[in-house]
């Protein structure tokens, strides 16, 4: 019998080793639990060293919320945070797709959110699934994404589905934005991406810190941004990463 290895990552005890018990009664599923996004990448790191991998992530949409809060639902992390930011449940999926791409991910929702079960495909997810449905859809739902389904509540499909339009809409208008620099303004944003200073940027690229203010301002202004932030936001959106640190160093 091929067995289906599955982690349920939940920050609240109870529900977690609940749901564990119940998955485990199923005579082809081996079931483990983690408490917190970290904890979930030791024990997948763990398993894989062993040669054990996980085959599905239950993963908690309100990871983390306990302890640090919600986090708004805005955007997708372009890259797999350090562990020891991973607090929310669409870092971690993000994350785990950026790690181990194999793993399929499956995310439990106390409520439906057409906004955030959209970040939650963007991120990687295979499915958004209510935390109060059956044992036996759950269990239909992680059969299916190994099968490379993507599974939705129904109510959530046509909402989700403008959700990833207008997305694609926005991302659409900020590559255009985008397009509009100049090669020494990409390279400017990208630095302003990866969280760099105007002294930095200025070392950097061999510039004085005056002409790097005014590039600085050429990109806000082209992009149509009040503020840095505004504009890696915007720059993430169409898809800008940071400038590569470590081949500087």
């Amino acid at each position: 019998m091929v067995r289906i290895r599955v982690l349920v990552v939940d920050d609240h005890r109870i529900f977690a080793e609940s749901l564990a018990a119940a998955l485990a009664a199923e005579p082809d599923v081996d079931v483990s639990a983690a408490g917190s996004g970290p904890a979930a990448l030791r024990c997948m790191d763990r398993a894989a060293a062993e040669g054990r991998r996980f085959d599905v992530l239950l993963v908690d949409a309100d990871l983390g919320a306990a302890l640090h809060g919600p986090r708004p639902a805005t955007a997708v992390p372009d890259t797999a945070p350090g562990q020891d930011g991973l607090v929310d449940g669409i870092s971690l999926v993000a994350g785990v797709r950026s790690g181990q791409p194999t793993v399929r991910t499956v995310v439990l929702a106390e409520k439906d959110d057409p906004r955030r079960a959209a970040l939650a495909l963007q991120a990687g997810a295979s499915g958004w699934v209510a935390k109060d449905c059956s044992l036996s859809r759950l269990l239909t739902v992680i059969r299916g994404v190994l099968r490379d389904e993507t599974h939705l509540p129904p109510a959530l499909l046509t909402s989700v589905l403008r959700e990833l339009t207008a997305t694609r809409k926005h991302r659409t208008d900020s590559e255009r934005l985008v397009e509009s620099l100049t090669p020494r303004e990409r390279e400017v944003l990208r630095c302003m991406v990866a969280g760099l200073g105007r002294k930095a940027v200025a070392e950097r690229l061999f510039l004085s810190p005056h002409t790097v203010r005014t590039h600085m301002q050429n990109v806000l202004g082209k992009l149509g941004v009040h503020s840095t932030l505004a504009a890696v936001a915007l720059a993430r959106r169409a898809g800008v990463g940071p400038v590569d640190l470590e081949a500087a160093s």
